[in-house]
């Protein structure tokens, strides 16, 4: 059981990240994969990468069976709300030293008092950290960033988008239950009650935390807390939690699409992502019904949307003609 003390100046401060080398690093852990099939399917193929780049140290270090540690050097403590890759990769070529030193014998002998175990880690991994964890920070950061370009990069934008679209939803059950609530709605194994968080777990821990950084994830399946091991550095926590239901997001139509259709005719194509009704689009695109019904009505006729009676409303949807053109990049 994880046990986290909070006070309401702590929840005043816990807000929401989406991190890139978050969700680049939770790959590394194939226990925990989301599923192979799927709009996500790219998750589990992710693993491939790390063979067929020969990202030696990154294959050291994943995990194939839970009980394990990543350093966490390697998914550095987000700044803001939105840490760019780049930054991120920065941040772990210039981890201190002492940090990667000590989370490295982590990985070797784990936290006994924790139920953390250690694990035996290949020689190319020692042979690095040997020439020091300057050198070892640097030539794991070049291969993080070879593993993100090759194998999610290509995902990244239509992730970040339902990544997005998740803490604006989150965002707004917040404003209207609170952070306690929040906290409850997160996951089944996930409670809070009288400023403690409780969160089901193999690993025994019992902390305050000043704060927590709620940080939703497509890669994993499971929910997690990422727990700062180095003494005297007292990094906030931060809790990993799936995003149960990714939530419909709509595509951003090309400079292309929108000279073919018209802007309008290609944002309001792009906007229906589940059956919807003309006064609904009105309103999301600050536009008149009638205009909205004009250029819907051009786009059933052109056979890129159907639509079907709902009791007294009528529902529009994309069509598989609208949704292969919308696709098209």
């Amino acid at each position: 059981m994880i046990r986290l003390t909070i006070d309401s100046a702590g929840l005043a401060r816990t807000r929401f990240v989406v991190s890139p080398l978050h969700e680049a690093v939770n790959t590394l852990m194939a226990f925990s994969l989301n599923s192979r099939t799927g709009p996500y399917a790219w998750v589990g193929r992710t693993r491939r990468v790390l063979r067929r780049e020969k990202l030696e140290l990154l294959a050291g270090l994943a995990l194939d069976q839970p009980g394990g540690y990543i350093p966490d050097f390697l998914s550095p403590h987000p700044a803001g709300p939105e840490p760019t890759v780049a930054e991120q990769l920065e941040a772990v070529r210039r981890a201190d030293p002492e940090r990667v030193r000590a989370e490295l014998e982590t990985v070797r002998h784990g936290l006994p008092a924790a139920n953390l175990v250690g694990r035996q880690v290949p020689d190319v991994v020692l042979r690095a950290v040997q020439r020091g964890p300057r050198y070892f920070a640097e030539r794991v950061a070049d291969e993080l960033g070879r593993y993100w370009e090759a194998a999610l990069a290509p995902y990244w934008p239509d992730a970040r988008a339902v990544l997005d679209a998740e803490v604006d939803e989150r965002g707004r059950f917040l404003a209207r239950y609170g952070t306690g609530s929040l906290f409850n709605s997160l996951s089944p194994e996930l409670s809070w009650a009288d400023g403690l968080i409780r969160l089901e777990s193999r690993f025994e821990v019992t902390m305050p935390a000043r704060m927590v950084l709620l940080m939703p994830t497509l890669v994993s399946r499971q929910i997690h807390v990422i727990l700062d091991p180095v003494d005297g550095c007292h990094r906030a926590p931060t809790l990993m939690y799936p995003v149960a239901k990714p939530p419909a997001v709509p595509r951003t139509p090309t400079p292309a699409l929108a000279q073919l259709l018209g802007p309008t005719r290609a944002d309001l194509l792009a906007a229906l992502v589940d059956p919807t009704t003309t006064v609904d689009l009105a309103a999301r695109h600050f536009l008149s019904a009638g205009t909205v019904s004009y250029h819907l009505g051009v786009l059933h006729r052109s056979g890129l949307v159907s639509r079907m009676r709902s009791g007294r409303e009528v529902l529009y949807r994309r069509t598989p003609r609208g949704e292969e053109l919308l696709a098209t990049r």
